[in-house]
């Protein structure tokens, strides 16, 4: 069964690349703005907003459980409750331990900064992303590729011209620039972490079907949140939990609203970035969080009123631009490939 799922064919990957990228899509867009909607209608506690970025993976539970039943039901009592092996529960841990970390570093950034600053500077990983899968997954680059990861590059860049109007009125400058420091450490750990996945796969010694993806992510989350739990802990988060809720401007329940909802969308960025990379690969996934930036500056425009300059419109069309650059490379590079092996065939065949 689990050899079955590995022998993927072109038309089931693209789908499930499709898919990754729509879920991704969701969760790129919407995490930051529920998290930022936490800390501006009264939300204080750092820690526990880290928390919520990966405490809502037993919601990975129910996929997992409606796979494991459909096995069973063809295999009877000999289908595998978990297929994952000692080797990819290690790496898992530590991948998750790594994003816990992440998850605190994003969390502070996101607390002092607009949507917009701090989404500017996550769109910064697509460097670092390419960086460690050159130097990890020896990621080999296309005119294609390359083009894309510059403009996407210079369209975050083009934001950044206006970053220095963007400290809110409420925050000293010491929060500020601390925030957005910790928000570039957090680029950087997750550009790193991206590749790191991708090398998992390929290190793995059995084959990396998306069940056993689901299965990582749940472990990957699970670790994490154990991470930020003991944060939480050592800050008596817990404890402060239940009096925030009842400050909460928007009200008790609404603010629990906010929190289950935060724990879901994350777990949407969470999946659909493993599923691209064990899709396609870990540049690809940097690529599609970074063209989602400007998105997300619109939502942060519409949800929070900050302001739209030009520089956003700008930075979208590069944004869109090299979107476009990547997948039409990725559409023309196998129709190169395919033609050259026919042309070598029928030489092949003409010089016996």
């Amino acid at each position: 069964m689990e050899e079955m799922e590995a022998q993927l064919s072109s038309n089931t990957r693209r789908g499930l690349l499709v898919l990754n990228c729509l879920i991704l899509s969701i969760g790129n867009c919407a995490g930051p703005l529920v998290m930022r909607l936490y800390f501006v209608r009264g939300g204080k506690r750092v820690w526990f907003s880290s928390w919520l970025e990966t405490g809502g993976w037993p919601f990975m539970l129910i996929p997992l459980i409606i796979i494991y039943m459909r096995r069973r039901s063809k295999e009877g009592s000999k289908a595998h409750l978990f297929f994952m092996k000692p080797r990819l529960f290690l790496a898992s841990t530590v991948i998750g331990l790594l994003t816990g970390f992440d998850n605190y570093l994003y969390a502070y950034g996101v607390a002092k900064l607009p949507v917009s600053t701090s989404s500017l500077i996550i769109a910064s990983q697509l460097a670092f992303t390419a960086a460690f899968a050159f130097l990890l997954v020896k990621q080999k680059f296309t005119a294609y590729s390359v083009n894309a990861i510059f403009l996407l590059s210079i369209g975050a860049g083009v934001l950044a011209l206006h970053t220095s109007s963007d400290r809110p009125p409420n925050e000293s400058s010491k929060a500020y620039y601390l925030g957005f420091f910790m928000t570039v450490a957090a680029a950087v750990l997750y550009g790193f972490i991206l590749p790191l996945i991708e090398l998992t796969y390929k290190k793995a010694k059995q084959a990396i079907t998306y069940t056993l993806v689901l299965e990582m992510q749940m472990l990957v989350c699970l670790f994490a949140t154990i991470f930020c739990t003991v944060g939480m802990l050592v800050n008596n988060d817990f404890q402060a939990i239940p009096r925030e809720a009842k400050e909460y401007e928007l009200g008790e329940a609404k603010y629990y609203l906010v929190v289950v909802g935060s724990g879901f969308v994350w777990q949407c960025f969470f999946l659909g970035a493993l599923g691209v990379v064990f899709s396609a690969s870990s540049l690809v996934s940097g690529i599609v969080i970074a063209v989602l930036l400007p998105v997300t500056e619109i939502l942060a425009v519409i949800f929070f009123a900050e302001k739209f300059q030009a520089e956003k419109g700008v930075s979208l069309a590069l944004s869109l631009w090299g979107f476009v650059s990547y997948f039409y490379g990725e559409i023309k590079d196998p129709k190169k490939t395919k033609n050259t092996a026919q042309d070598t065939e029928l030489l092949q065949m003409a010089n016996p």
